[in-house]
């Protein structure tokens, strides 16, 4: 058997998360991508994947040959590549949050397009964990802790979780400057599956909760704060949702010192998709986008 048809079934495997779904995907017999699998274990000398009855989890060398092998098909596709088709082209899937998405992906997008005419997007925008994979998603925004770490990682920076109210309502009810301080005022959240909500918050290495009951619940951030920009009270959301309202003054941010750590801003890949030229040029043009966007740093 052809080695590269060996690590292909391989990456496939790793792809699809089960041998039966990388059997369908390959269009071979379930028996077939086992046996590989055996024989790929065998010359490694080692297990490429621990099995459970819901998925198989790459082992460390699996992840080791993953990278190895990823490397070798992208060399592989790119010597196949005829003279002058150097230009990428084709269909990319974005996923990225619903309201950085709408302010920040979608601009580098079509600046993207606006270099790149034989190259089409799909960005999709939505705040639920998307699975890449399942999805069939070549690239994504993630922010917050990555649960998932076979992902390719490219981090862009960081956003914080801040506290907000209108000057108007502080000059109404006062300002709060320790957490225990809300207690005292009129709090909007975003819906939660709790009936109790909380926010936590951090100063000098410990951690401070605040558990209350919202005077007003949405479950759509931009409604919060536009409550919170009509003088309602006090609300919380990631600094790059609030920043046009603390540019202009219709927003103060309270509780400074006491902000939980910064949330990671990451670019990720399925781990088992190596990268097509036009995946690639828009990884290297979004890092560098990214990189002068001064609301991730």
């Amino acid at each position: 058997m052809d080695r590269l048809d060996e690590l292909h079934v391989f990456i496939a495997i790793l792809d699809a998360g089960s041998m039966a779904a990388a059997a369908r995907k390959l269009g071979r017999s379930p028996a077939a991508v086992t046996r590989i699998l055996a024989l790929l274990e065998t010359r490694a000398g080692a297990r490429l994947f621990e099995r459970s009855t819901r998925r198989l989890t790459p082992t460390e060398t699996g992840l080791r040959l993953a990278e190895q092998a990823r490397r070798l098909l992208a060399d592989y596709d790119a010597a196949l590549q005829p003279p002058g088709a150097g230009a990428p082209r084709g269909l990319l899937r974005l996923t990225a949050p619903t309201v950085f998405g709408r302010r920040h992906v979608a601009p580098v997008v079509t600046r993207f397009l606006a270099l790149h005419p034989d190259i089409q997007v799909d960005l999709t925008l939505s705040d639920r964990n998307v699975d890449l994979i399942e999805e069939g998603i070549d690239a994504g925004l993630r922010i917050g802790a990555l649960s998932n770490m076979s992902l390719v990682a490219r981090r862009l920076g960081e956003v914080r979780q801040v506290t907000v109210a209108s000057p108007a309502y502080l000059d109404r009810r006062g300002t709060p400057h320790v957490p225990a301080d809300l207690a005292g005022h009129e709090l909007i959240m975003s819906t939660s599956v709790r009936t109790m909500a909380e926010w936590r918050f951090r100063a000098d290495g410990r951690e401070h909760v605040v558990r209350y009951g919202p005077r007003l619940r949405m479950n759509d951030v931009e409604a919060v704060l536009a409550a919170a920009r009509d003088g309602f009270g006090i609300a919380r959301a990631m600094s790059y949702q609030v920043e046009p309202d603390l540019r202009a003054g219709l927003l103060r941010r309270l509780l400074v010192d006491y902000e939980p750590e910064p949330a990671p801003v990451h670019l990720v890949l399925p781990s088992s998709r190596h990268m097509a030229p036009r995946l690639r040029a828009f990884v290297d043009f979004a890092v560098a986008e990214f990189a002068a966007l001064a609301v991730i740093r």
